[in-house]
């Protein structure tokens, strides 16, 4: 299989050459004049054949939005075979409707409508069949796998289960350096003594396993995108002690934006998103649960919504900064982190509705909490110490629709609650969501998780603006509820 950069050269050349022939093809007067007299609709048309500088802003044109529109496909991201079909095929349409829209707003650059008809049709065959073919190219090629971990007795003791060709491994310096010093006979006994950041002892007594001994060590963790790159990897193993957010998820990371598959341990299986059909040892980590075609069209809709409702609310966040100041001492804005995709962290901005001391992780109802203040307790009760975190969704960190996004130290706690809560990361965090909408808070974690699962599982647009419709009544319910008390 093609990966890495070969891959992303040989899919945009090979769609460059399928659009160009395709305009030429349509342009030409044979199927302009069969496509114009035998096909419905377009048989009224006269045949328009384009010559000179037509053409080619015509060619052009159309390598530039089909091309364009093809964009996630150049990623080396394993995907089965009726899977690169109809996301091509997807991508294709939208690279003709943008065309369209092209033609109709400026008429100087508008392709015929019966060449872009026959361009669009040709297109959703070819280059569909173009994508499949260079996936299952070369049939002899059994792919490249790289491990990747900090932890190497259970290196040693996964890469008997690994079928692929395995390049090497990735591991820190100082697991290396204290396993060549402590045990040079590794690669004949297959035993293992080593200590773990000066700190604790991991043991893995000869098990008749030495398959780690003939791999080659290619580098510390850092190198992991640089290696991704160099050798083409098809498939990553990671292999590490503990699913932390540091290493194993920022590995999960790099793989994901390298379009290169991943693979953990069974169990391990609880902290990350998982085909649920998978069996075996080695589990398939499900790097990109949504279709780029979803993630384009939460995109816009999160820009749309975050502009209207900042250009809308701004002068009733004012009336709300000033309410504050005159309420109790503190800044306005309460500034905390909170986890992003595969556990990186960025600051969410809420109005303040608490004093300023003594916060505490711990998950509390506000009936219990004495530290809300009392224009806090209107914000919280209407949502509308929510408002600045519309900045956050216009500016990518969230979404309008997703996972609630959680303090990274209530994390901790709850991770106690739902070992599976991290399933989470692997999506954008949002404003508001199913569990939200199903009134899951984070003093039940694992109710929260499961409807955060389910959305992940089903996402799509029009479940997001059911989400949010229903957000926006019960906002309004408890708008009218607080006004009557």
């Amino acid at each position: 299989m093609l990966t890495g950069w070969r891959y992303r050269i040989v899919a945009f050349a090979g769609t460059v050459a399928v659009v160009v022939l395709a305009v030429v093809f349509a342009n030409h007067p044979v199927p302009q004049e069969l496509f114009t007299s035998h096909v419905p609709l377009f048989d009224r048309l006269e045949p328009q054949v384009l010559e000179g500088w037509s053409l080619g802003w015509a060619v052009l044109l159309s390598v530039a939005f089909v091309g364009g529109a093809l964009f996630p496909l150049y990623k080396p991201q394993p995907r089965r075979v009726l899977d690169t079909v109809f996301l091509a095929q997807k991508r294709v349409l939208v690279g003709g409707l943008a065309l369209a829209a092209l033609g109709y707003f400026k008429w100087s650059h508008r392709l015929p409508r019966q060449t872009l008809v026959m361009v669009v049709a040709l297109l959703g065959i070819a280059i569909p069949a173009w994508f499949v073919r260079i996936r299952r190219q070369p049939q002899n090629d059994e792919g490249r796998t790289l491990i990747v971990g900090d932890d190497l007795a259970q290196i040693d003791r996964i890469a008997p289960a690994i079928d692929a060709p395995i390049l090497g491994y990735l591991c820190p310096s100082i697991v290396a350096g204290i396993r060549e010093r402590e045990n040079p006979e590794l690669a004949t006994d297959g035993g293992l003594a080593l200590e773990y950041d000066g700190s604790e002892t991991v043991e893995a007594a000869g098990r008749g396993v030495d398959r780690i001994g003939s791999l080659d060590r290619l580098g510390g963790l850092s190198r992991l995108e640089d290696v991704l790159l160099e050798y083409d990897v098809d498939t990553v193993v990671l292999a590490f002690r503990e699913a932390d957010r540091a290493e194993f998820f920022g590995a999960l990371d790099v793989c994901h934006e390298h379009g290169v598959a991943a693979k953990v341990h069974r169990e391990y299986a609880d902290s990350v998103l998982v085909s649920e059909s998978d069996v075996g040892e080695l589990v398939d980590v499900d790097l990109e649960p949504w279709d780029p075609l979803d993630h384009l069209g939460k995109r816009l809709f999160d820009i749309v919504f975050a502009t209207v409702g900042l250009v809308a609310f701004a002068p009733l966040m004012l009336v709300i900064a000033v309410a504050i100041k005159l309420d109790s001492p503190g800044p306005v804005l309460y500034s905390q982190d909170r986890t992003a995709g595969f556990g990186e962290t960025f600051p969410v901005y809420k109005f303040r509705s608490m004093v300023p001391e003594g916060e505490s992780a711990t998950p509390t109802e506000d009936e219990e909490n004495d530290r809300i203040t009392r224009v806090g307790r209107v914000l919280r009760r209407t949502h509308l110490d929510e408002l600045p975190q519309l900045w956050s969704i216009f500016v990518g960190d969230m979404s309008v629709v997703g996972p609630r996004a959680a303090w990274t130290e209530e994390e901790l706690l709850l991770e106690e609650d739902a070992p599976a809560w991290r399933k989470r990361w692997f999506v954008k965090p949002g404003l508001t969501g199913l569990a939200q909408i199903n009134d899951a808070k984070s003093t039940n974690p694992n109710a929260k998780l499961r409807y955060d699962l389910e959305y992940i599982r089903q996402q799509s647009f029009w479940l997001d603006v059911k989400i949010v419709i229903r957000q926006v009544w019960s906002v309004l319910e408890d708008v009218i509820a607080m006004v009557r008390r």
